[in-house]
């Protein structure tokens, strides 16, 4: 057996004469949390449905779980969960139901006995009966988690499972995607854009911007790159990049948004130097950024990673209809 849950070479995915995966290779290790760290648009999901046959190449090859994609896309699928974004549970079900829908969906016998073990684990038995409607966003993503378990799958895809989410069911969602990598061995293929959620969860991360891979390593490694530090301000008054660029230790100036971002050697020694360029009170806003993945994407691409300020769509009753058209 592969120690790699997925390999993927020279990923390629055109839409006319748009671009959107640009020859991506990966290496997933088996048993691990894989992370794919990316902007809203840099191509995540999209990688996410070429390795699960969900779209088809248009250059390249992938192997997971031990099938190549393209030649034995049935066998991927018997072999891999999803935990999308939005919402696939059907609400006016109870979690049993739900579960016994997911078994009916994919074709399962005696699925019993997992089901009511998945339960248990995530603490849902005592709710097995109730309509899922009335379940907190915990235990939806609880019961989500468990549907793409029941077929006792080798990898779990699962894209943006955070988004949108309050940071305390955020970290709950942590404790429980650590706690199924390590209860089932599962390899857990993960995409983000909390860079947060990347270096608690992941023991390896690749960035991904604008469809293709431009660093890959554990976070360790990935911070151990960055030799600068950034310092970002806002200020009330209108100023020449050239007061900061003037200044000892400024390596690069660069406008961001409403206000700059100067990559400095030390921030420490180059910081009152940059007050002392502003008039005294003429300052909205500062953030000082040492080593980081933040800092790893900003010395990278140019920009910050951060999540679109639209909120993602609810698809709850859609994916619904979809399962009641199925039968």
């Amino acid at each position: 057996m592969s120690e790699f849950a997925i390999e993927a070479d020279h990923l390629t995915k055109q839409y006319g004469t748009f671009t959107a995966v640009d020859d991506v290779n990966l290496r997933v290790p088996a048993g691990g949390i894989f992370g794919l760290l990316g902007p809203n648009g840099a191509g995540k999901t999209t990688i996410i449905k070429l390795l699960t046959g969900l779209a088809d190449l248009t250059a390249g090859n992938a192997r997971v779980a031990g099938f190549d994609v393209r030649r034995s896309p049935m066998e991927v699928k018997a072999r891999i969960g999803w935990v999308a974004a939005e919402v696939i549970l059907d609400d006016d079900l109870s979690a049993w139901e739900n579960l016994w829908l997911q078994a009916k969906l994919q074709r399962l016998t005696d699925w019993q006995e997992r089901a009511s073990e998945l339960l248990r684990y995530f603490s849902l038995e005592d709710r097995r009966r109730d309509k899922v409607g009335t379940f907190s966003t915990g235990m939806r993503k609880k019961l989500e988690i468990a549907l793409a378990l029941l077929h006792g799958p080798r990898v779990i895809f699962m894209d943006e499972p955070t988004i949108g989410l309050d940071p305390t069911t955020r970290r709950m969602l942590w404790d429980l995607i650590t706690g199924v990598n390590r209860e089932y061995g599962i390899t857990i293929f993960l995409t983000s854009h909390y860079l947060e959620e990347a270096e608690a969860l992941c023991r390896r991360i690749a960035i991904l911007d604008r469809g293709r891979i431009v660093a890959e390593g554990s976070p360790a490694e990935l911070k151990s790159r960055i030799r600068s530090e950034y310092i970002e301000l806002e200020t009330s008054e209108e100023i020449e990049p050239s007061r900061f660029s003037a200044l000892a230790g400024v390596q690069e100036v660069r406008r961001q948004g409403e206000g700059w971002l100067l990559k400095v050697e030390r921030a420490d020694e180059v910081l009152p130097r940059v007050l002392g360029a502003v008039t005294a009170g003429r300052i909205r806003r500062l953030h000082v950024e040492g080593p980081s993945l933040e800092s790893v994407f900003l010395e990278l691409t140019g920009r910050r990673l951060g999540p679109d300020s639209n909120e993602p769509h609810d698809y709850r009753k859609f994916y619904a209809n979809i399962r009641r058209a199925r039968g």
